[in-house]
This record gives structure tokens, sequence and C-alpha cells, in this order.
């Protein structure tokens, strides 16, 4: 036999190997195999019964089960999408490589079977109070031999001559254990008649066993989770096999989610993202892949588990611009997601308040079903909004917030209630510069300026984790004292804001500060119990949290997003603040959004004031139509890095040279991006638009195809790109 093995590894295709006697494999099967001098693992894609007697036989295949015919599909798939060698797909899934192996496992102490002969020593043993206890604990379950001795507050001694005197026994167990069954009968939380239509809704779609699409499209505190929890319950109850997979764009929303799947169904769900520790992967892993697993909660790498029968993917905020992974392999998980879920004929739910452009489209064309939430939830109403010209309304000296947002939160402070401060930026200022000379402290070999942490006292890049003391003097002219911070951080408004309101509760939240999903579960429920009054917070802020008496949302700049030449940066505004605005007003009290800018008259704010997000799309809508942008044109990009700037010059010339002319294509470029040089790397950029009927990702592996570049040379491609920085 002949099997075609892939590798985890960036190949163009499997490698042909005999199969040697005995050794039962199957396409899916994950093998070991010799790859030039070293052992490697690798995926079975093919058998067949061709000669194989003139190739390297394979070494040894994994008791695991195959990865199934759907999921080898979708890497494929993904591999040409992408435009990415089929081994790197491969090696997403194959991430935990201890999943693979045998065991761990651990040696327990239980009770030993009753002694059948009264003469015995187990039966001749005296018991002394210490054994009595210990004989007492390991009747609860078995337990290691320090464990038991603990709780029964003995020796571990005790215990080994209990053992030795057949009245405990030792035995040898799996570490990783099955995760807890969900049980779907378990009763949800009341649903309104619009929760309940679109639970229903996705119910047929379940029970259809197609691939189904559908937007859950509905306004901040409308109870989309409610409904989801309550289609997992429909599609667990409908199949005793069925796996559903929840994607968060955040890892920070992961606990709150967790904690309600866990109240809903009786029982917690696996988890999956970066903060997951190592030995906490490979169980999951092993029981993703064995069917066991029913429910996991993830980030974006979790599309890539071995589901054995996935029957629902919920995209959790699909719009969120988090989904998309810009180092490594460059995808959008939501797009993905769509594509396995059309694999594995399973449905696919994607949930937001501000739907994004192309899952818009998606739906307004019949591609995807649209299940509509337009009220929220029981008394509450959305939020009042109101824009405060910067122009006209200009605060204090070296102030950022203005006379009507102070007011404001000072009126709530007399009332009890609670606000939140949101600006989308890190650290106490964005700029450090020199008075006497202008200089701007910059990281080395990256052109991004440093930001400055008061906390920490320390200038950092927040693109490459540099990271300096904020020096005494400028490294430029020497100047003493010199370097000032220029502009506002959410670690400057806190300062503010607890100058303003000396007795306040005033607390920060951003990724700087809570570096851990405990420390944000913890600033969270310090909110929702009112133990803050005025929370300050980066985007973590925005999703997903609900606090009952958070009546005042002030955003310090809500300018940010509109600044530079990304095309979506019209809609991120507009989602952004639609989301953090939302916050406010979620538990029946009438909330206010105040939004200080210096362009009242831009369109997103525009639609924000009037409530009219379906005329700010219409108006998107139109501008991306007439330059075929996404999603009515397709994108994607060719980044070259060298760490010489001659030789991704010469590069860049080389690609040029090799470009294919294609009707329906605009190539630009090339042109070095506004960040030019990363950790050391010069960069230069191809930006390519293309027609819908145009196969975007064949020209792009063609184009890359026809030229080649040094060894120093890196060249990737990008498919539908979301950052032009």
């Amino acid at each position: 036999m002949r099997a075609a093995v892939l590798f985890t590894l960036p190949l163009p295709e499997p490698f042909d190997y005999a199969v040697p006697d005995g050794m039962a494999v199957a396409p899916g099967s994950i093998v070991m195999a010799p790859l030039g001098p070293q052992q490697r693992v690798g995926v079975v894609w093919s058998v067949s019964d061709a000669e194989g007697s003139n190739l390297k036989p394979l070494t040894s295949v994994f008791d695991t089960p195959p990865l199934p015919q759907a999921l080898r599909d979708f890497l494929d798939w993904a591999a040409r999408y992408l435009v990415q060698p089929p081994g790197q797909l491969l090696a997403m899934v194959l991430r935990s490589r201890e999943a693979l192996e045998d065991g761990p496992y651990e040696t327990l102490v239980t009770l030993a079977p009753a002694p059948s002969e009264a003469g015995t020593e187990a039966a001749s043993l005296r018991i002394t109070p210490a054994r009595e206890r210990v004989l007492a604990r390991a009747a609860a379950g078995p337990a290691t031999r320090t464990d038991l001795a603990a709780a029964a507050e003995a020796s571990t001694a005790v215990v080994a001559g209990l053992i030795k005197a057949g009245r405990l026994t030792e035995i040898r167990r799996a570490v990783d254990t099955p995760f807890e069954a969900p049980d779907p009968t378990l009763p949800g939380r009341p649903l309104s008649a619009d929760q309940a239509a679109a639970r229903d809704r996705i119910a047929q779609a379940l029970a259809s066993g197609t691939f189904a699409p559908l937007l859950l499209d509905g306004v901040t505190g409308s109870g989309k989770t409610e409904v989801y929890l309550e289609a997992i319950a429909a599609a667990l109850a409908a199949d005793p096999a069925a796996q559903v997979l929840v994607l968060l764009p955040e890892i920070a929303l992961t606990q709150s989610v967790f904690a309600r799947i866990e109240q809903r169904f009786g029982a917690p769900p696996a988890q999956w993202h970066s903060d997951v520790q190592p030995a906490a992967r490979r169980r999951v892993w092993r029981e993703v892949a064995a069917g066991r697993a029913r429910i996991v909660v993830g980030a974006r790498s979790a599309l890539f588990l071995p589901f054995a029968r996935l029957r629902l993917i919920v995209i959790d905020e699909e719009h969120d611009g988090s989904y998309k992974q810009d180092e490594g392999l460059r995808y959008h998980a939501r797009d993905l997601a769509v594509a396995r879920a059309k694999q594995e004929a399973a449905t696919i739910v994607l949930a937001s308040a501000t739907p994004s452009l192309e899952t818009r489209a998606n739906a307004l064309a019949g591609r995807y079903g649209h299940v509509l939430l337009p009220g929220r939830f029981g008394t509450a109403t959305l939020p009042a909004i109101e824009l405060v010209d910067m122009k006209a309304e200009r605060p204090a000296p070296d102030h950022w917030l203005s006379p009507p947002l102070v007011a404001a939160m000072r009126d709530r402070l007399e009332r009890g209630e609670q606000s939140l401060l949101f600006l989308n930026r890190r650290g106490f200022a964005p700029v450090v510069l020199c008075r006497a000379c202008g200089h701007r402290m910059k990281a080395p070999d990256t052109d991004s300026w440093l930001v400055e942490h008061r906390y920490s006292g320390r200038l950092v890049c927040h693109l490459t984790g540099y990271s300096i003391p904020k020096p005494d003097r400028c490294p430029a002219c020497g100047d003493i004292d010199g370097l000032v911070p220029v502009g506002p951080g959410v670690e400057r408004v806190l300062a503010e804001a607890r100058s303003l309101f000396p007795q306040a509760r005033v607390e920060i939240l951003s990724s700087d500060t809570a570096t851990s999903p405990a420390a944000v579960r913890d600033v969270v429920a310090r909110m929702e119990a009112r133990e803050i009054d005025i929370l300050v917070g980066t985007q973590i802020v925005a999703k997903g949290h609900n606090f009952p008496h958070l009546t005042l949302v002030g955003v310090v700049d809500a300018d940010l997003g509109l600044k530079g030449g990304d095309p979506r940066a019209g809609e991120r505004t507009y989602q952004l603040l639609s989301q953090v605005a939302g916050r406010a007003g979620r538990a029946g009290l009438p909330g206010v959004a105040m939004i200080q800018t210096h362009y009242p008259d831009s369109e997103a704010l525009q639609a924000l004031l009037a409530g009219d997000s379906e005329g700010f799309l219409a108006a998107e809508t139109m501008a991306r139509e007439g330059l075929g942008l996404p999603p009515y044109g397709r994108l994607a990009a060719l980044h070259l890095m060298a760490p010489d700037p001659a030789q991704v010059d010469a590069a860049a010339r080389a690609a040029s040279e090799a470009l294919i002319a294609a009707e329906g294509v605009d190539v630009w470029g090339p042109a070095p991006p506004p960040l030019t040089v990363i950790r050391g790397w010069h960069r230069r950029r191809f930006l390519v638009r293309a027609d819908r009927s145009v196969d975007l990702s064949a020209y792009m592996a063609a184009w890359r195809g026809a030229f080649k570049v040094p060894g120093a040379v890196r060249v990737s491609v990008d498919i539908e790109p979301y950052s032009f920085l």
C-alpha cells in the first residue's frame, strides 16, 4: 500500500510512503514518517494500492482518531483560498503534539476489595484513629497518596502501611478525564417573542441537516446570547453526538460567556485560547477529536480543532476586526468559519449588533438567512446619543474631558449611577517628544513612536513590545527633563477623572492593566457590584459586558478611527462607537452616550446621532460599490520584507516585472507602507483589487509563482487585508 502524507511544514503537497505490513492506516490517520534525517508528524491524505516497495516506510501510527474528511477538505480549500502551503494549515490543527502521545497517567489510591480470609494481615490490622480517617477519606473516591494523607490529616507513611496491608490499593488512571456532558433539557431564561422567533428560525436550520448560514442581527442589549444558547440546546438535544463551537473575538469575553454556558447547561464548556495552559490544551484537543467535548468556547484558532461531528458554529461579534490574524498565517476566522460550516454541512450563526458590510451584503442578497432582534430585552431602551463639538466645548488646558461631559459625570455620581470613559488608546500618552529640540522617542529599527506608560515609568512600543525606562534627558540634545508627553491615553484620562472627582472610585480596564482573564473578570465583577463609580477603558470595555447601573458613556476621542487610509475606517468607527455606547442603559435606567469629536458632521457620527444604522450602511455600501471595494470587489496584498532596503527594492522590482495582466484586476505599488521598518525589516507592499468575478486567490498564486527572490527576502500573500500599516 502507498500513503500520501502531508506534513506540518510549508510544503506544497503530500509525500508518498510505503505502508508496512500489519500497519493499519486510513485517510486522516496521524503518523510518524521519515523526512530527510528526521522523524516528522504528518497526516495520511490518501491511501492507494499502488506499488510502494521502493518508498520509505511509515514509522508508526498514533492511536488517535483520524482527522475527518470534512476537516481535510476544509484545509485543502483554505490553503487554495489563502495562497498558503497546505502543511501550514495542517500545523494549525496539530498544535498540541502532546495530545498525540499516550498518557500521561497518575497513580491514585482507593479502597481495596474486602479481604476474603479472616486471618489475613488486612483483616487483622489494628485500626488506629489515623488509619480510620484515611480509610474514611479513601471511601469518598480515589486520590493521590499526598492528597489522601493531607485530607485525612495523617502522614503518607500511614497510607503506605494500609497499601502494604492490603486495605488500600493503587490504580493507574489517565490524567485527562472527559468533560462533563452538558444537559440541554435544563431550563433557560425566559425569551421575548422576538427571541423565541429567532431561536425557532435557527432550530429549523439545524433540523435541515445542511449548510445554513444565518445573520443574527440585534441591537445591543437585545439578548443575542440567550438566543444562541437556546440554539445550542436545540443542536445538542437533536443529536447526542453533536458538537458546538462558539468563537469570541477577545479572550476577556470568554469568562462571561463561559459562565453563561455553565449556568444554562449545568456543565462548563471546553476553552481554547492563548491563555489556556498546555496540559489543558492537550485535554481539549483529545476530547474534541473523540467527540466528547460537546461545547467549545474559544478564540479564532479554535476553528482548527478536529471536531468529530461539528453541527453548529456561533461567531459572536462577527464584525470584530480581532478575527483577522495579521501575522504568520494570515486569515479571517469569520470567513474560514463559514467555509468550514459548509464542509461540515453545519449551521453557522453570525451574531452582531453592527454587522460587517460583508455579512450584511450576503444577508441582503439572500445568501445568508437574516434573523432580526429589533429591540432591547424587557424594559431597557437604547441610550440617547449626544455629540460634543470639541471646537466649541474646549476642555481646560492639559485636560481632555469637555465641560458637558464633566457635568454629566458629576450628575451621575450624585445619583449613585456609574459612568464609563472610553478611549481606544493604551498608556498615558501616545507620543513623547523633547520640548527643546523636537526629537520624538521612537523604537529602534521600527517606525513607530514609543508610548509613555506612567504606572510603570516606561516607554513602550505596542507593535514590537520594545520597552525602556523613561530617560531623564533627551537622547538627541541631552536636555534634562525635556521629554514631555503629548496627547492622551487611558492612563492620562484616569488621572484627570481622579483629579476632578477625588471622592469617586475610579478604575481603569485595559490590556496593560488587566493582563489575564482573571484580572478582567475581577474588574468587571466589581463594576457589576457597583464598587466602581467611573471606569476608564479601551475597547476591552466595549464588548459583551452588562453593567446594570451604567447610565453614562463618554467617548473621549471619537476621531481616532477616522484617520488613516483604511477603506473600512468609517465602518469600524461606527461599529466600535455603537458597541461602547450600547453599554449604557441596559437595565431599564435611561442611558446617555456623549461622544467628543472635532468632526461632528462625519457620516458615521451623524448616523449614530440619528440612530440611522441603515442609512449609514447604505451610504457606505454605495461608496464601496462605486470603488469596487469589499464586499463588491476583492482585495489582496503582497508583502515583501528584507533586512536591507536594497534587497527589498530589488525583490519589489522582480515582482513588478512578473505582474500578470488580467481583466478586472488593478494593482497598486510597490510602495512602502506607513510603518516602513519593523524590527529591522524593511517593507514594501503591493495592493491588489479585483472584481468579484475574478478568482483572486488563483491570480495571486500564479503571480507569486512567477518570480523568485533571495533567501533573505520574505514574501507573503494576504487575502482580504484588514491592516494597512
